[in-house]
C-alpha cells in the first residue's frame, strides 16, 4: 500500500460494515467475510474510485451506472449480475445508491453506500464495469439520486429476483435502477407503470431466462425472493422468463446513445 494510496482506503473503510443481512438476489449463508476477500474487494474499490476519479476530469462527470459480477450467472449468458448508480460528492469520494434484498425475505431496501461496501459482497469475479450517461442525463440523474425523498419515490419493497419488467407487482434491484433512470429522463413520471412505458417506448429489451417447469417450482417453493407469479402465463409455461439484467442494460444505453460504451476494470 503506497501513501498515495492510504486516503482512499480510509474513505472505503470509513462506516465498513458487513453486508451479509442484505444480498442483491442471493440466498443468505453465515461464512464470513475473509481477509482475501476483504483486501480484494476494497482493491477493486480503489482502482475502480481512481478510474471513476479519471473519467470525472477527462469528461466532467459525475454519475455513472456502476455494476459487479457477484454471481455465476453464465447458465444464462450473462456476465454481471448487479448494478447501482454511482456519483461523486462534493467531498470527492464516490458514493452508490442500489437496492439489496433483505435476506432470507421478500422485501428489498435501498441503500446508500461507499465503493467498499458495494465491492464487499463475495464477488465471483473481481471485476466491474460502468457506463457514462449522456451529457444530457448527467445534471438530471444527480439531482434526483441525492434526494433522499424523490430518489425512494419508484421503490418497490416486495422484491423478486426474477421480477416482470413490464408489471408492478414486484421490483427487483436492476429493475429499480432503469425505473429510476427513467424518473430522472422525463421527472413528470411519478409511478412505476409510467416508467416502464416510457423504458418500452425507448426500446429498452429485457433479457429472457429459460426456465423450466420444475426449476421454477424448486425456486419459488424453497426461496422467498423469487416468484413467477407476476409473469403472463404464456410466457411463463412457455419457459420464458424476462427480467431486468445487468447485460441488457448496458447493451440497451449504449446502443441507444444514452451511455457510453461499457468500461470493465479487473483485479
Amino acid at each position: 500500500m503506497t501513501i498515495r494510496s492510504m486516503p482512499y482506503v480510509l474513505l472505503l473503510l470509513a462506516g465498513l460494515v458487513v453486508t451479509g443481512s442484505a444480498q442483491a438476489g442471493r440466498s443468505c449463508d453465515a461464512r464470513p467475510l475473509t481477509p482475501s476477500a476483504l483486501t480484494r474487494g476494497l482493491d477493486l474499490a480503489q482502482h475502480t474510485a481512481e478510474a471513476l476519479d479519471a473519467e470525472h476530469a477527462r469528461s466532467g462527470a459525475r454519475v455513472v451506472l456502476l455494476a459487479r459480477a457477484g454471481q455465476d450467472l453464465s447458465e444464462w449468458g450473462l456476465r454481471w449480475s448487479h448494478l447501482g448508480w454511482a456519483y461523486k460528492t462534493p467531498e470527492g469520494p464516490w458514493r452508490v445508491l442500489h437496492k439489496l434484498n433483505t435476506c432470507g425475505t421478500a422485501v428489498g431496501s435501498i441503500y446508500r453506500q461507499g465503493l467498499g461496501e458495494f465491492f464487499l459482497d463475495d464477488l465471483w469475479r473481481h471485476e466491474a464495469v460502468w457506463v457514462v450517461p449522456a451529457q444530457a442525463l448527467q445534471q438530471a440523474l444527480y439531482t434526483l439520486l441525492t434526494d433522499p425523498q424523490r430518489s425512494l419515490r419508484l421503490h418497490e419493497r416486495r422484491y423478486n429476483m426474477v421480477a416482470y419488467p413490464w408489471s408492478t407487482s414486484y421490483q427487483q434491484s436492476n429493475q429499480w435502477g432503469i425505473e429510476t433512470l427513467a424518473m430522472a429522463a422525463e421527472p413528470g413520471l411519478t409511478t412505476r407503470a409510467q416508467a416502464q412505458a416510457w423504458l418500452g417506448f425507448k426500446g429498452y429489451q429485457p433479457s429472457t431466462l429459460r426456465i423450466g417447469a420444475m426449476k421454477r417450482l424448486g425456486a419459488g417453493s424453497t426461496t422467498a425472493h423469487i416468484r413467477f407469479d407476476d409473469h403472463p402465463n404464456a410466457k411463463r409455461f412457455a419457459n420464458r422468463i424476462e427480467t431486468v439484467t445487468v447485460d441488457s442494460v448496458i447493451d440497451w444505453l449504449s446502443r441507444t446513445g444514452l451511455a457510453s460504451a461499457p468500461a470493465t476494470l479487473a483485479r
